[in-house]
């Protein structure tokens, strides 16, 4: 089902044995929370801490909901959207933000239960979205359809709802990714193989990496303590490992197809690829930023997005109804 061989490694410098501690099992399943009938494909998930809930966005079935993980009910649906895509929770405002790809806008709920209190007009294909704690600014991308829709990145002043500029890019923007220590966003812009690099305190492009060894590039994730950039290719299926300074192409490996999320774990030192195929790919990097497959966990074809929760050691995998078959989330722990 997929095409990992354990145990390759691929060395990106020279260097001694890992350091890290070594943790040998992959996820493990620990159960299947059923959703309500008519829930079909999913984007992308955000997560509460506070209450333990988790917000799904339901793109199949034009809503968001919202599952409390202490029950494993659905307890609120939010409906009348058209193509939920990227979400946000920001706690400490209590607000939840989700990119509305068909209404080409960006939602803003708050309250208790969630009502729609705002939403900022972007273009086509809303897509994903990144918050930025220190600056308090929001990254989403949106556009690209053709001249009418041109493709950029809105950065967003979460507290005023004000949006500070449209950043344009080379084509639609997929998956984002913050450098805290830096201060940059990384964008994968799919259509043209590259990352683009935004400076968080000029909003401006500083560089475009471009992509060699694949392309069709959607979800990328940064593991700060080495400063290398994973980001996940569909054609073909590879993991391509970047220096995060310099954007070369230190590596590449072999993934399952139709990778749609990635997760960097910081503290076992490990990403977690979801691939639409039906299977997580799970690779680690030690101290001398030598990467390795570990293997692949089995989950159901069509399922691609998900949610990396560091505070429960918790993966949550979205898996679309399909026939008969009723939607489910599938909760692994990784430790």
């Amino acid at each position: 089902m997929n095409m990992h061989t354990a145990g390759v490694v691929l060395l990106l410098s020279l260097g001694s044995v890992s350091a890290h501690t070594q943790v040998t099992s992959l996820p493990v399943l620990q159960k299947a929370i059923a959703l309500p009938d008519g829930t079909g494909k999913f984007d992308h998930f955000a997560f509460d801490m506070n209450a333990n809930r988790l917000f799904i966005a339901a793109t199949g079935n034009h809503s968001i909901e919202v599952l409390d993980l202490n029950s494993g009910k659905v307890n609120e649906m939010l409906t009348d959207l058209g193509r939920p895509h990227g979400l946000a929770w920001i706690s400490e405002a209590g607000r939840l933000y989700a990119a509305d790809g068909s209404q080409g806008d960006l939602k803003i709920y708050q309250g208790t239960p969630l009502q729609l209190v705002k939403s900022i007009k972007l273009s086509d294909d809303a897509d994903d979205m990144v918050y930025d704690a220190k600056s308090k600014l929001l990254y989403v991308g949106h556009g690209g359809s053709g001249a009418a829709n041109p493709a950029g990145v809105a950065i967003i002043e979460s507290t005023s709802h004000t949006v500070l500029t449209n950043l344009p890019v080379a084509n639609h923007p997929e998956g984002l990714e913050i450098d805290d220590a830096k201060d940059r966003v990384f964008v994968n812009i799919a259509g043209a193989a590259e990352i683009a690099v935004i400076d968080g305190a000029t909003h401006r492009q500083t560089d475009g990496w471009k992509l060699t060894r694949a392309k069709d590039n959607v979800p990328l994730a940064y593991d700060q303590e080495h400063q290398i950039l994973f980001v996940a290719c569909r054609t073909p299926a590879r993991l391509l490992v970047l220096d995060g300074s310099s954007g070369k192409e230190l590596a590449d490996l072999p993934s399952d197809l139709v990778a749609d999320d990635i997760f960097y774990d910081a503290e076992l030192h490990r990403i977690y690829l979801i691939a639409g195929a039906g299977a997580i790919d799970v690779y680690e990097i030690d101290t001398n930023r030598i990467v390795r497959s570990l293997g692949a966990v089995p989950t159901s074809a069509g399922a691609k997005t998900g949610l990396f929760v560091p505070s429960q050691h918790a993966l949550y995998v979205g898996v679309p109804a399909t026939g008969a078959k009723q939607a489910e989330i599938l909760l692994y722990s990784t430790r």
